[in-house]
């Protein structure tokens, strides 16, 4: 009997240019270096904040924020609204604390920590670890940040013997005492690792703030290679395909904007977050720079759109009912439209139907998601943004599994179907033509 072979998918390029960024982005802080390479790749300009602003139309243009945010915008020939894509650099993990060392009888040193976000702590157990983020360094005329990056397995989080554990499988795990990572014997010096990192002498390291990362790389999965495998898709996949999808769009009438923000797993209030001003503020200095009234560009709104990109759940193999009965995702389904009866998502019967015709035009597939009624779901960027600047907004993510593991699983076909749909909404039109209908 002759068996023949069923063709196994190929990897597309997205994908795998999406997995050699999330390799190269161990921290919010190498997530917008790599964001900020790929714009300057492709001929935008960075502007600073504390210095004035020329622009030209027709140019593109970005602006970071703590080194740990992004905005970049492309400015049109006529301003007739802002369509805007949000997402963030962050995800769960480990910030490693003030005087970090521990030592452990004379024999271990271990690194005192803190969980930043809400993680699947479990999944941080017995896997090869390091460090990244950035460091602030004394100069001659003051301080300045430093990037810094472990690029070698470095620590491990080691479980508990099942022989010592037992009974204890059910008790909870407590981060201060079950999850400092393991990082050598007693002689170990956290601060002239991190110094050398840094590029300076140990005595020049002020501060920094560093955070643990999983060495494993991305890698497609599955008998067809129809999933992949990270750590950080939520949110770098949304990240990654709104950047990709600006640098690919073009659009004469509308103000552009990719907006990836810092510390949404934190709830975004600090000075680079989504409750912060820096939309707002880039806006204002656009206009300003434009020479465009705030009573005009303020008139514009009602034409203006934002997607807020963050990943969604997908229906688990192994625990199909934690999901709604009737709103079901799956990986490789396409793009999901998150809605929520208490605003946790911004999305709303308008907001989920131009976005819905804009991917129905692109031939993009889309699902809808909301949480089981008895089951209290997460927020994001949509509703946090519109409170600095109120505009149509839908939610929307890639689905995945294990989101907020150390490693998290997608569909290989999605971030395509994202960076297609976030093309066609940057292309796209959209205008007020009365309150609730709208053409693009």
């Amino acid at each position: 009997m002759r068996f023949e072979r069923k063709a196994v998918m190929q990897i597309s390029e997205t994908t795998q240019n999406l997995l050699h960024f999330i390799d190269k982005s161990p921290s919010c802080f190498h997530a917008v270096e790599s964001l900020t390479a790929m714009l300057e790749a492709a001929g935008c300009e960075r502007l600073y904040e504390n210095r004035p602003w020329t622009l030209e139309r027709g140019r593109r243009y970005f602006v970071t924020r703590n080194g740990s945010s992004v905005l970049a915008f492309a400015v049109p020939e006529r301003f007739c609204g802002m369509q805007i894509v949000s997402a963030h650099s962050d995800s769960p993990t480990f910030r490693v604390k003030s005087g970090g060392e521990i030592t452990v009888e004379g024999h271990y040193k271990k690194l005192n920590t803190e969980g930043y976000g809400g993680m699947i702590l479990s999944s941080w157990f017995d896997r090869p670890l390091s460090l990244a983020g950035r460091a602030v360094v004394r100069t001659e005329a003051g301080v300045k940040s430093v990037l810094v990056h472990i690029d070698r397995d470095l620590l491990v989080i080691p479980s508990l013997a099942i022989h010592m554990s037992r009974g204890m499988a059910e008790q909870k795990l407590n981060p201060q005492v079950d999850l400092l990572p393991l990082f050598g014997n007693e002689k170990a010096d956290y601060q002239a690792l991190i110094a050398e990192a840094a590029g300076v002498e140990k005595e020049n390291l002020l501060s920094s703030d560093v955070f643990l990362y999983p060495r494993q790389k991305g890698t497609v999965t599955g008998a067809e290679n129809e999933f992949i495998v990270a750590p950080r898709l939520d949110d770098l996949q949304c990240a990654f395909s709104g950047m990709t999808a600006f640098l690919a769009a073009e659009n004469s009438e509308k103000l552009n904007i990719c907006a990836v923000f810092d510390n949404e797993e934190v709830g975004s209030r600090t000075k680079q977050g989504a409750d912060s001003t820096f939309l707002t503020d880039t806006v204002r200095r656009i206009a300003a720079a434009l020479g465009i009234p705030e009573e005009e560009w303020l008139r514009t709104l009602p034409d203006s759109f934002m997607l807020s990109a963050d990943n969604a759940h997908a229906v688990h193999p192994n625990y199909a009912g934690k999901c709604d009965e009737t709103n079901r995702c799956y990986l490789n389904g396409g793009i999901v439209i998150k809605f929520s009866a208490n605003q946790k998502y911004t999305t709303d019967a308008v907001s989920a139907s131009v976005f819905g015709e804009i991917c129905r035009r692109a031939d993009v597939p889309v699902m809808v998601f909301h949480n089981r009624s008895d089951m209290a779901g997460g927020s994001t960027l949509g509703n946090i943004a519109n409170a600095h600047l109120s505009l149509n907004t839908v939610d929307i993510g890639i689905p995945q599994l294990a989101m907020h593991a150390a490693v998290e699983t997608a569909g290989a076909k999605d971030t395509d179907y994202m960076v297609r749909a976030m093309t066609a909404f940057y292309n796209a039109d959209i205008r007020q033509q009365a309150d609730g209908a709208y053409t693009f």
